[in-house]
């Protein structure tokens, strides 16, 4: 089987893009990365200068034409986590439009748009997708598994904390693969028992296999209405009925609690850590511990508003330096820069207390070491990067199990 060609949007610096071409089956045909609101795009420029800049957009993705892409068999991307609630039908046109500049509704575009559909989606997202917005817990994420019935996908997804499956880093999303009507993919899924697929026969338990809790499965079926969906889902304000594993074949939700089930080598934050030639702004100084210690320690105190409203304020405390013997906690995008931080990372070594370096954030991102060194691009940039960065390993895992299902559906239905 030929490898799979990939479009891949809102590409950052490049991480599915690294997991995908890491399996050896897929080839990146055409990217877009567009910072908004910065003249520097800074992002765009280390994807260049480690893929090169041929067939690389960095265009704001609203405004590309979708003639401009090429056809391709796999879109991937992790799109920012926004408001995705619908805001008007249009007349004449084959569908609803969102709010402008909801960049969900850039990927729905292209579908709609593309003659030739992508035959699969990869997507990732932040958790509380599942859960959003407050107001209506769980809608943001039915109107998107919705509007990709309307355009022919059925759809599995799963929380996957990398930890939980050996990698370095407490990261927690949501991904979430689709199948279009003409795959063999779609007619498995859609013929399938959907515990069955959630549990054993589906692309992410292969990839990352997953025990059932005690909880039964929640079905349900979504409103065909993308408006009436949109205004009225989850409307008494309950939990979301999203969990963590579940599918949505023609509109219909089955959805369950899994638990990893794992139990293989486990990559702590010791393991990652450089030994030696440690820059010496690295190092915590004296003066500015009680600070650090401050902002990580448990606080129960009066606060005062700027309009001079007093409240009380509390918080726990946390592991300060973080814990050596476990995978880390999860990157931020604010993790660079010398100022104390109660979330930046502060290990302890032989030679006192430091923060962590570009390239070991990049260790629990699972990227190539010094993948984000490029002359213009400081150390509190690159730490942005991995903030808003994928755990490479699991598109890795996921690609490589998503290949080997498709190649085997092609054997069997061409013999």
């Amino acid at each position: 089987m030929q490898k799979l060609k990939v479009c891949e949007l809102f590409a950052g610096v490049g991480g599915f893009r690294l997991g995908l071409e890491n399996t050896g089956h897929y080839s990146v045909v055409w990217s877009n990365q567009w910072e908004p609101s910065t003249k520097m795009q800074h992002a765009s420029l280390v994807y260049e200068a480690r893929f090169g800049n041929e067939n690389h957009s960095n265009s704001n993705i609203e405004t590309v034409e979708t003639k401009e892409i090429p056809d391709h068999d796999i879109l991937v991307g992790g799109f920012p986590c926004q408001d995705y609630s619908v805001a008007t039908s249009l007349k004449n046109s084959k569908g609803l439009l969102g709010k402008k500049g909801v960049l969900w509704w850039s990927i729905h575009r292209i579908l709609s748009h593309k003659k030739t559909k992508p035959k699969y989606l990869f997507l990732e997202n932040v958790d509380r997708l599942l859960k959003s917005p407050s107001s209506q817990r769980g809608r943001d994420f039915a109107v998107m598994l919705r509007s990709l019935s309307d355009l022919g996908y059925a759809v599995e997804w799963r929380v996957i904390n990398a930890a939980e499956y050996g990698m370095p880093q407490r990261r927690r999303r949501v991904f979430f693969l689709a199948y279009f009507k003409d795959t063999e993919m779609y007619q498995k899924l859609h013929n399938a028992h959907p515990t069955d697929w959630m549990l054993k026969d589906g692309t992410f338990c292969d990839a990352f296999p997953v025990a059932q809790t005690n909880q039964d499965p929640v079905e349900f079926d979504l409103e065909e209405d993308l408006v009436t969906l949109s205004n009225n889902f989850n409307a008494e304000k309950g939990l979301s009925p999203f969990l963590n594993t579940g599918i949505c074949v023609d509109g219909k939700v089955s959805t369950l609690k899994t638990t990893p089930s794992y139990d293989g080598k486990r990559t702590l934050l010791s393991d990652i850590l450089e030994k030696e030639s440690i820059p010496s702004e690295y190092f915590i100084n004296d003066a500015d511990l009680p600070k650090w210690e401050y902002l990580k320690g448990a606080k129960k105190e009066i606060r005062k508003t700027k309009a001079g409203f007093e409240y009380n304020y509390s918080e726990g405390s946390m592991v300060f330096p973080d814990a050596l013997v476990q995978p880390s906690r999860t990157i931020i995008t604010g993790e660079g820069g010398k100022s104390p931080s109660r979330f930046k990372h502060v290990v302890q070594t032989s030679k006192g207390l430091r923060r962590l370096l570009p390239v070991e954030l990049e260790r629990l991102n699972m990227f190539p070491d010094n993948h984000t060194q490029l002359e213009g691009i400081s150390d509190a940039k690159r730490a942005f990067f991995m903030g808003n960065a994928l755990v490479v390993g699991i598109v890795e895992r996921v690609g490589s199990s998503l290949f080997q299902k498709i190649s085997q559906l092609e054997k069997q239905f061409q013999s």
